[in-house]
């Protein structure tokens, strides 16, 4: 008996080998922070491409492993009760598999507690808001006549950059070392390139952001991690 019989969402997504991770993603800044984690922890896994369709993540296969229809997830066959355990929520991920680990999470109490405040900063206030920002700006809303919407999340972009662009004064890593903290904001720092708003948020007054974007992309495990699974 496969520990996967019990995770319907095999079925639909196969393990190639199950004796490893399996991670469900797709290559957007809340899936790449789990394909980078790995592989910069050297967490041997296997990935699969779930695309952001409704016939992929709220297929019933998925929504068994996720409810709530987003993707990254994850199965550990090696969980850490001597039992497979499957997850959703790219945060909480980040922190199961840095304790899994050991890496990427700090080496004290304190150092961790950093580490977890400013993940907690890019879940609750810089990944929500540059979502809404490109929807505001590139996608759909972009089309709306009023366009105070729109400016409420230039303003708020603004001010979250100017929070991380002060505290990276004088440092490389947003927490002390490299750490799943850089991992989760890093990519939403990516997505304003996507979303053509560089200019509208004032992207090149914060060299301190601007300069840790370019040390975050230039580490091999990050290349890797962005574009894994691929979209083709």
């Amino acid at each position: 008996m496969s520990v996967f019989d019990s995770f319907p969402i095999a079925r639909k997504w196969p393990p190639k080998d199950p004796g490893v991770l399996q991670l469900y993603s797709f290559p957007t800044p809340n899936g790449v922070k789990v394909s980078i984690a790995l592989e910069e922890m050297g967490i041997p896994y296997e990935a699969h491409k779930v695309t952001l369709s409704d016939a992929d993540v709220k297929s019933p296969e998925f929504l068994s492993l996720n409810p709530n229809n987003k993707i990254p997830a994850i199965i550990d066959p090696n969980g850490p009760d001597g039992t497979p355990v499957g997850l959703f929520e790219s945060g909480a991920i980040l922190i199961y598999l840095a304790e899994k680990s050991g890496k990427l999470i700090g080496s004290t109490a304190t150092e961790k507690a950093h580490v977890i405040q400013w993940l907690m900063f890019q879940m609750g206030g810089l990944g929500p808001m540059l979502g809404q920002l490109g929807f505001f700006y590139k996608f759909a809303g972009s089309e709306w006549e009023d366009k105070r919407p729109q400016q409420r999340y230039i303003n708020e972009a603004k001010r979250l950059l100017n929070v991380l662009n002060l505290e990276l004064e004088g440092k490389n890593w947003i927490a002390g070392d490299y750490s799943i903290a850089d991992i989760a904001i890093a990519p939403w720092l990516r997505a304003l390139d996507f979303y053509g708003a560089k200019e509208s948020v004032g992207w090149e007054d914060h060299s301190n952001l601007v300069d840790y974007l370019n040390r975050f992309t230039d580490r091999p495990a990050v290349q890797k991690g962005l574009v894994t699974p691929p979209r083709e």
